[in-house]
């Protein structure tokens, strides 16, 4: 998967005359270059609309693949886009390749999946309301990718979030720290941009966690949140800090309210790549997913968020931290939102 980082030398003019001393040079290339494993990194992403391209856009400009398949039944949508994309590499100095594709042979072979594909909330939509809708297209879509890239990773993007990751665990059948939901980075990233908006702080010194099923129940945690080290109950009213906990679960609807068509889109593609990127660098991140929790927080047979370490191996292991009373009954009551509606995909 990985390949060695190779030292950048100065560049000098070399001529090719066949001296002794240029093959003991090409000796000494051959020795330090010869064995070197080309980084082969495939990531496929579902879903060519605004969360789909963006992510795509932003693995092959950050280079975190050799290449990227970008799918969607759109006709041309996915081949327009990517190819725009590949056009762009020249200038900003990535090899990545970037395919657009209607079906799915493409993709074989993948190392990541990232599924984005389903219907975007409309205003007065709550996430729940595109359940059924989202069930039979992610549980399609996940069907087919996994035909083809059985030991990939599943990152899942469609909403509702929480549901939609039990979908796809369920379709392929992967042992659970292969299958993860985006929701907690993104909402906790939310979260943490409130705070820095609020204390006029840059939001790198802000460290949060958002836990609990992607919807109106999500769970933010003041009590573990700190701004450079510091508790945010030092620096911020508690009247303050319920309005941004509030304004933390109704992140999504205010910009699709904002919108007016459409639904959020830089910041879920961000985080679904800070995912994807965790797995291809080992980072060993503690980042809040949604996993299929098996005793847990005293939670099972659900998919919820809470902290992972995400490496490597996709999801290394839960990592547990002791609630309040409050805390543990508000992730209880999410999860049971969360169990609530996978009940009704009898189907799956």
């Amino acid at each position: 998967m990985h390949g060695k980082t190779l030292r950048k030398f100065p560049k000098k003019h070399v001529t090719c005359e066949l001296t002794h001393h240029s093959i003991q040079s090409t000796a000494f290339f051959m020795y330090f270059f010869g064995n070197v494993t080309r980084f082969t990194m495939k990531i496929t992403v579902i879903g060519a609309g605004n969360v789909g391209a963006t992510a795509a856009q932003k693995i092959a400009y950050d280079e975190l693949a050799h290449e990227v398949v970008l799918v969607d039944v759109i006709e041309d949508l996915p081949q327009g886009k990517s190819l725009d994309m590949f056009q762009a590499m020249p200038i900003l100095g990535s090899d990545t390749r970037v395919i657009g594709t209607n079906t799915y042979e493409p993709t074989a072979g993948s190392d990541i999946v990232i599924m984005t594909a389903g219907l975007a909330r409309k205003p007065g939509m709550s996430r729940d309301d595109l359940l059924f809708k989202n069930a039979d297209i992610v549980q399609s879509c996940i069907e087919r990718a996994y035909a083809l890239s059985p030991n990939a990773f599943f990152i899942i993007v469609s909403n509702p979030l929480d549901v939609m990751t039990y979908v796809a665990l369920k379709t392929t059948g992967l042992p659970r720290h292969k299958v993860i939901g985006m929701a907690g980075v993104l909402d906790t990233a939310r979260y943490r941009t409130f705070i820095a908006m609020e204390l006029g702080v840059s939001v790198e010194d802000i460290t949060a966690f958002v836990l609990g099923g992607h919807g109106d129940t999500m769970v933010p945690l003041p009590r573990f949140t700190t701004v450079a080290g510091v508790p945010l109950a030092e620096l911020m009213p508690q009247d303050r800090i319920d309005a941004i906990v509030k304004r933390t679960a109704n992140g999504g609807a205010e910009i699709v309210s904002l919108l007016k068509t459409g639904s959020a889109y830089y910041a879920p593609s961000a985080a679904a790549v800070e995912m994807a990127e965790c797995i291809i660098k080992d980072k060993r991140r503690i980042l809040p997913c949604a996993v299929w929790l098996e005793g847990e927080y005293g939670l099972r047979d659900v998919v919820c968020g809470v902290p992972i370490i995400l490496g490597k191996n996709g999801m290394e292991r839960i990592f547990e931290i002791k609630l309040s009373a409050d805390e543990q009954a508000a992730l209880a009551k999410s999860a049971d939102d969360v169990r609530s509606n996978i009940a009704k995909l009898t189907n799956v």
